[in-house]
Formats: C-alpha cells, structure tokens, sequence
C-alpha cells in the first residue's frame, strides 16, 4: 500500500478541508457523514480483514459499497430514505476523490454510478387537536421536568421547528414583549424568525423564571443542564405518549415524534388558509414546492373540494365483454 493511496489520510482531508474549510458544512451534515463512514469503515474491516487505518482506496470498489448498502437494509432494517442519505455521503467523498486521484477515474465513476433507490412516499403524519390537547396535558407540571417537557412540546407543535432547532435554542433566542418570537438558524443555515402564540409566550415566561440549569444558557436542558440528546427527547415524549393514551386513545397507535409535530404545525396553518408561501418561510423550506405534501396529507380539504363539484351521475347497465384479444393486452 502506497502513501498516496491510502484511504485514511484522503479521508481525512475530506472531513478538514472539503468538509469544514471549503464547504463550511453545517455540524449535523459532518456528524452525519462522520457515521456513515464509521458504519462503513466497520463494515470494511469484517469483509477484507483489514483495519481501516490500512485501507486503501483500490479496496474501496463499488461491489462492496453496494453490498454495505444491502447490509444496512435488509441486516440492520434501514429505511430506503435513510440507505439513500448513507450512499450521498459516500458519493460526496468519491467526487471529491476524483480531483486527488484521477488515476483511479473508471473506479470513481463505477461508485458514483450506483444509484439511489425509489422508494414509496407515504402521506404525512400528523395529530389532531385532541391529541395534540392530550399530549400537553400529561406531564406533570408539579416537578421540572414536567414543567419543562409541557414547555417543550407546547413550543414544537406552536412553531414547528425541526429537532436540532429545538435542542439547539438557547434563553438568548427567545425575544419577549411586542412581537414575541424565537429565532433559530436552521437547514442551510438560514436565520428564520417565528412568532409566538400568547399561550406559548405565557408558558415560556414561566418556564425563563425556573433556575437555570447550566452555563450554556440551554432553552430546555437535561437534568444535568446540557443540551437534550434526540434519544433523551424521544424517551420523554414516548413518556408522555404512553400517559395521554388513558384519555385519548388513538395515540396508542402513532409515534409521537418532533417532526410530527412539526407537520402538526404545518397542518394547521394550511387547513386555516394560511399561503403555501408563507408554511414555507414558517418551516425554513427551500422550496416552496415542499409544502405540496401537506396538500396531499388532508383528506378533510378534498372533502371540501369534493363538495364543491358535481359528481358524474352513473348509471347501473349491464357488463358487456369486449374482445378477448384487447382484453388480454389492456390486462397487461
């Protein structure tokens, strides 16, 4: 194994400086590469025997790229979406490759070559307000945490920030008085500012008179004032998932998560007429088109629709058999 050849240091030039130096990636985009790579260094090492600190890049082909893919799906039960984020990754690192080593240009272009897979687009997911009502009422609001987890979730399904952006807010983000709002930097590193209910705001208040925990100024702390970890937010919000299902039972049957609250949100600015443009700027997409899956989510606005137009009158008559050559081609 040659020095120029080895993958380790070209690895690391592409996390230093592609990554964090000349992109100016985002810490969730580098955190999120940095585990496809350690997933698929690992991988690596069972099936060549090798360490991955004497891999070389000739080692890395596009058999066994594709084969650490399968493993993801079909061994560990990944979803297509999350098998396509893990092969961007490594797309991204082979296009920067191709500029280090183009000697190894066919090899490059047979891993860039694999193809992201389709995958079935299922409806948005979200709440009702009676279980959104539900769900506000489980913590117990005499103890800390379930001070702060009622302030936590009541903030999520009110603005629809994303996960990162709500473990990520900090006291400072907070503006109070006229025109309350939260401001967070969020996907893209785009600065949005979302403004806040007067029931969230009198909630909020509250929660900014409970001792701080922590030097970092943490919006929503962990006990011991650091910022909550996604697992630590998915225990808290099964917890209280698992409490509102005595008064609402039709949450026995969803996950509670940030991000349905989130679509929560988005529902209910739709359903009250609120412009696709203006869900788009509230969510921080990038486009606009995003939005179009909320459309397609609400059974209740094509009901409305429905209502509005005039249905064809069938008419009951008796089934004709046509030709049985056109009915075997229209079969196919």
């Amino acid at each position: 194994m040659t020095t120029a050849n080895s993958l380790a240091p070209l690895l690391e030039r592409f996390f230093t400086q592609r990554l964090m130096q000349q992109r100016q990636a985002s810490p969730h985009t580098i955190r999120s590469y940095r585990d496809t790579f350690r997933q698929f260094l690992i991988f690596a090492q069972e099936r060549l025997h090798q360490p991955p600190s004497r891999l070389n890049v000739e080692q890395i082909d596009a058999p066994l790229i594709v084969a650490f893919l399968d493993e993801l799906e079909k061994q560990r039960d990944l979803t297509v979406r999350s098998r396509n984020l893990r092969l961007t990754a490594i797309h991204s690192f082979f296009r920067y490759a191709a500029f280090e080593l183009p000697t190894h240009a066919a090899q490059i272009q047979r891993v860039l070559a694999i193809p992201s897979k389709r995958f079935t687009r299922t409806l948005v997911s979200f709440f009702s307000r009676p279980e959104v009502d539900a769900l506000l009422a489980a913590p117990d609001c005499s103890t800390w945490s379930g001070r702060r987890d009622h302030a936590f979730m009541l903030t999520a399904v009110q603005t629809g920030l994303r996960l990162s952006e709500m473990t990520g807010l900090k006291r400072e983000d907070l503006v109070l008085g006229v025109g309350a709002h939260v401001r967070v930097i969020g996907k893209g590193r785009k600065e949005r500012c979302i403004p806040l209910a007067r029931s969230t705001l009198s909630v909020l208040k509250a929660w900014l008179r409970e001792p701080q925990r922590g030097d970092e100024g943490v919006l929503f702390p962990n006990a011991r004032g650091n910022r909550l970890s996604v697992h630590g937010v998915q225990y808290l919000l099964n917890k209280h998932r698992l409490a509102a299902c005595n008064g609402c039972p039709s949450l026995g049957q969803k996950r509670v998560t940030v991000h349905r609250l989130r679509h929560t949100m988005a529902m209910d600015l739709l359903q009250a007429g609120v412009d696709r443009s203006v869900i788009a700027l509230w969510l921080g997409h990038e486009s606009v088109e995003t939005t179009q899956i909320y459309l397609e989510a609400t059974l209740a606005m094509k009901e409305q629709a429905l209502a509005r137009t005039t249905p064809p009158q069938g008419k009951l008559e008796r089934y004709q058999p046509g030709d049985k050559l056109l009915n075997f081609l229209n079969s196919l």
